[in-house]
């Protein structure tokens, strides 16, 4: 007998709780309304900072569109233009607080970013296990998860080097976690993480208002494709600063290569290799029907915190698009890229033999193995030890079929042999996020 088909989740209570009090608040004055316009929003940063220096302008172009597709389009409840107000906040006053520091020391700008090591690879399919494993060895640099969420520093900052202050970027980071878990408790299930966990620089875009995080989050259709059609040099440029702020904020030396990896670059490559010529490329494949499934399932757990009109066979159609379009940059760009700047690696492969992976991983970048491993398997040992719900869900949950999936994606799976894994059914109870 067929087991019923898995449901997509509810938002949680919390989030009820919370939008309702919000327009309890907002009816009686004691809650301003969210302001969504770009000029009041550039006005209260610089107010809040006493800073009016934005840096590069091409940011308020993508903010615009973001700004229209989220009045037109995103519907979003007390609780979510409350939440998208403080996010654009945030944003918007690092970057005030970056220009700050890019004048006040300008030999932050003048730090080398050589031969990083860039993992480029669809959502869930391996790029956080493989990014972690590298991450684990001290002999690259990495971004922690503090630091994506609120990547500069403030002004105080000379005080925490001297040693006579703490950093309050943590404190703000687990503040900002712990209600993000309340929000959606799935999280850790389907993203596991920590203050002090190595992270994506995902958030190093959304600092030029750039990338599939809006879209994870916000029905902002018409802001993804405008996005796709733009060049993202001046966004890619900007994480590259940010990322000399962080190492300089790290005292970390520039000697050691960065390891990055967000599945943004599969659409940004050309930008991604205008900004650092000299990267090497990790190039990670899985089996899209996971990858739509736990894709669309990720983006369905974000949108209904925000929105009480989410649409889940809605965004099991739009995550199966974007899969295929982020398949097909990446394999339009890497036609020109050559050889031995990058490798493929396989989840499958890593699931099967994660040794043997890393080895030749690690014989592609010229590194010997050896040392790394005693921290490699405390990491993996670690995220066994985390995996209390694995990540559940469907194709059919979303609206989707096998048969839809590799219609747009078969090519891809035989261009790359990429092994089929079980087809997603009803029930199918599947991989933590930890392998993701």
């Amino acid at each position: 007998m067929r087991a019923d088909p898995i449901q997509p989740p509810r938002r949680t209570r919390f989030i009820d709780v919370l939008d309702t009090a919000i327009r309890a608040g907002r009816r009686v004055g004691a809650i301003d309304r969210a302001h969504l316009e770009k000029d009041a929003m550039l006005a209260k940063a610089a107010e809040a900072t006493r800073l009016d220096d934005f840096g590069d302008p091409w940011f308020e172009g993508p903010l615009e569109v973001l700004l229209d597709s989220i009045r037109s389009e995103a519907r979003l409840n007390a609780a979510g233009d409350w939440s998208a107000a403080a996010q654009f906040h945030h944003v918007l006053r690092d970057r005030l607080l970056a220009q700050m520091w890019f004048k006040r020391h300008p030999e932050i700008l003048a730090r080398p970013i050589r031969n990083p090591v860039i993992i480029v690879g669809p959502m869930r399919s391996g790029t956080t296990r493989l990014h972690r494993l590298l991450a684990s060895d001290t002999r690259f640099a990495h971004l922690r998860s503090f630091e994506t969420i609120s990547p500069v520093p403030r002004p105080d900052f000379e005080e925490v080097m001297a040693g006579r202050k703490a950093d309050f970027r943590p404190k703000l980071a687990a503040r900002i976690m712990k209600v993000a878990r309340l929000a959606n408790p799935r999280t850790l299930s389907i993203h596991p993480t920590g203050l002090y966990e190595p992270e994506e620089e995902l958030g190093l875009l959304v600092a030029s208002l750039w990338g599939m995080k809006h879209e994870a989050q916000w029905r902002v259709p018409t802001y993804g494709r405008w996005c796709e059609g733009q060049s993202a040099v001046p966004a890619y440029r900007h994480m590259a600063n940010l990322l000399r702020l962080i190492g300089w904020s790290q005292q970390e030396s520039s000697l050691r290569p960065w390891i990055l990896k967000t599945p943004q670059h599969m659409l940004d490559l050309p930008a991604l290799l205008e900004v650092f010529p000299d990267a090497r490329l990790i190039f990670t494949h899985r089996d899209p029907q996971q990858i739509v499934g736990s894709a669309a399932s990720l983006a369905w757990n974000q949108t209904i915190i925000y929105s009480d009109h989410a649409d889940a066979q809605e965004v099991g159609r739009e995550w199966l698009r974007k899969t295929g379009v982020m398949i097909d940059r990446m394999r339009a760009v890497r036609a020109n890229i050559p050889a031995e700047r990058m490798i493929d690696v396989q989840f499958d492969a890593m699931d099967n033999d994660w040794r043997g992976t890393m080895e030749r991983v690690y014989r592609f970048l010229g590194f010997d193995i050896a040392p790394a491993v005693p921290a490699m398997e405390s990491y993996l040992a670690k995220a066994a030890a985390l995996k209390r719900r694995p990540h559940r869900y469907s194709l059919e949950e979303f609206g989707l079929t096998q048969g839809e999936v590799y219609d747009r994606l078969g090519d891809y799976v035989r261009a790359f042999d990429v092994p089929v894994e079980q087809p997603l059914s009803f029930g199918a109870n599947l991989r933590a996020a930890t392998e993701a």
